[in-house]
C-alpha cells in the first residue's frame, strides 16, 4: 500500500483494527423456494419469443452511460467553501485534549488546527487507514474540487465511504459497490477523489467511526503558511512517539515524480458508476456469488441497457422492467439519493440483484436458473439470459 510505512505502523498501534471482508452481501431476504413459487409474481409477465441471443451485437457496456434525474446534495446552493488544505498531518499516541489543540494552533505559521478520529480496517487482508470526520466541519480541509462537490459531503452524512483515488486504483475498489464490515454495517463506496492526505485511504463520518470503535481525537491536521510549520514543534507538543507527515513536501514530491502529460486537474467521482459496466459490477456486490454478467444479460434483454424503458404491454417499468408490485418489495435506493426510483438505472440494477438474491441466485447452478425464471416465467428466457451472460464473460474477461 502506498504512503509512509511509519505512519501506518503507528496508526495500527493506537487504533483498533477492524476486519472488513469484501463481500458483498449484507442483509438479504432469503425466501423459501416453495413460498416464493406460491406467492411471488415475475418481474415481467410477458413470455419472450424464442430466438438466438445476439451476443455479437451487444453494445460495449463501458461506453453506455446510465442516466437519471439530478440529485440535490448536502450543502448544495449554499455559500461556497474556501479550502484551507492541511500542511501537516500528525497521529498522536492518544486523544489530543482541547488545551493541547489550542497550543498546536498557536505554533509559528499555524493558522488553524483540527483534531479528528481515526481507525484502521482490512479489506481482503489489505489494511486501509481512515479518518472519521464531521462532514460540515471537515469540508474546508480537503482540496478545493472536493470541498466544492456537495455529493461527497452528502455521502459522508449518509454514513458512506469516500475513498482516496489512489486506494481505489490500487485495490480495485468499485464506485457504488458494497463492502461488508465484519461485525458492523455495510459500507458503500459513494465517492472517490485525491484527498491530499498521505497515508490516509478514505473518509467516513464521525458517527460511523464511533460505532466502529475508532480512536477518538488522535489525528491532528494543521493549516498555515506552506512549508513553514515545524515538524519538531508539533512532535514536541504531542510527544516523541507521534508520527508527523509534512503534506506539502509529500505533495511536491508526488507532483515532481508524475509525468507532465499525466498531471491533470483533480477529478472527483461521486455517487454513481460512470457506465453500465461499472453499474452492473457494483450492483452484483449486493449478492455474494452472483456474477455481474447475469445482471448485464437481463439488462440487455429487458431494455437494451436503458434504451427501451417501457412501460411494456404488461405494465413493466424502467431499465430492468420491474412490475410495480414487485418493485415495492424488492426495489432499493442504489445511489443513496433517498429514493427508490423504478426508472433510475442506479436503483433498478441493484434492485434486480436484490430480487435475484432473494431467490438464491448467488448459489449458482440450478438455483441461479430458477432465480432467473422467477424474474420472467419462461425457460427460453432463462436460456437466453444465461447464454448472453456467458458471452459477456468472454467479451470482458481480463
Amino acid at each position: 500500500m502506498s504512503g509512509l510505512p511509519s505512519l501506518r505502523a503507528v496508526m495500527l498501534m493506537v487504533i483498533a483494527v477492524l476486519v472488513v471482508t469484501v463481500a458483498t452481501g449484507g442483509v438479504i431476504v432469503m425466501l423459501d423456494e416453495d413460498l416464493v413459487r406460491s406467492t411471488q409474481e415475475p418481474v415481467r409477465s410477458r413470455t419472450p419469443q424464442p430466438e438466438a441471443p445476439q451476443q455479437s451485437a451487444a453494445p460495449r457496456l463501458d461506453q453506455i452511460v446510465p442516466t437519471a434525474e439530478p440529485v440535490k446534495d448536502f450543502g448544495e446552493g449554499g455559500p461556497g467553501v474556501t479550502a484551507t488544505p492541511p500542511r501537516v498531518l500528525a497521529v498522536a499516541a492518544g486523544t489530543v485534549p482541547k488545551e493541547l489543540k489550542l497550543k498546536l494552533a498557536g505554533l509559528a505559521h499555524v493558522q488553524k488546527a483540527t483534531v479528528v478520529d481515526a481507525g484502521a480496517v482490512k479489506v481482503s487482508g489489505t489494511g486501509l487507514n481512515l479518518l472519521a470526520v464531521d462532514p460540515a466541519a471537515f469540508r474546508s480541509w480537503t482540496p478545493q474540487p472536493v470541498a466544492d462537490q456537495p455529493a461527497v459531503w452528502s455521502a459522508l452524512a449518509r454514513g458512506e465511504l469516500v475513498a482516496d483515488a489512489g486506494a481505489m486504483r490500487k485495490f480495485g475498489m468499485i464506485l457504488g459497490a458494497m463492502y461488508q464490515v465484519d461485525g458492523g454495517p455495510r459500507l458503500r463506496v459513494a465517492a472517490s477523489a485525491s484527498l491530499g492526505l498521505q497515508g490516509v485511504d478514505g473518509l467516513i463520518s464521525a458517527d460511523l467511526g464511533r460505532s466502529l470503535g475508532f480512536a477518538q481525537g488522535v489525528a491532528v491536521l494543521l493549516h498555515g503558511k506552506e512549508g513553514k510549520i515545524s515538524a519538531s514543534g508539533v512532535r514536541k507538543l504531542l510527544g516523541e512517539n507521534t508520527q508527523v507527515v509534512l503534506l506539502d513536501s509529500a505533495a511536491r514530491k508526488a507532483t515532481s515524480e508524475q509525468p507532465k502529460q499525466q498531471q491533470e486537474p483533480q477529478q472527483v467521482n461521486v455517487g454513481r458508476p460512470g457506465s453500465y459496466l461499472e453499474l452492473y459490477k457494483a450492483a452484483a456486490t449486493r449478492c455474494p456469488g452472483l456474477s455481474w454478467t447475469v445482471l448485464a444479460a437481463i439488462g440487455q434483454v429487458e431494455s437494451s441497457h436503458g434504451r427501451n424503458n417501457g412501460p411494456s404491454s404488461a405494465g413493466a417499468l424502467g431499465p430492468m422492467q420491474f412490475m410495480p408490485a414487485t418493485w415495492k418489495h424488492y426495489g432499493v435506493d442504489g445511489d443513496g439519493d433517498g429514493k427508490k426510483d423504478i426508472w433510475s438505472p442506479y436503483d433498478a440494477v441493484p434492485g434486480a440483484a436484490n430480487y435475484l438474491c432473494a431467490n438464491k441466485a448467488g448459489q449458482g447452478g440450478e438455483r441461479l436458473r430458477k432465480a432467473v425464471w422467477f424474474y420472467n416465467h419462461s425457460w427460453s428466457y432463462v436460456n437466453k439470459v444465461l447464454s448472453i451472460a456467458e458471452a459477456y464473460a468472454r467479451t470482458y474477461a481480463s
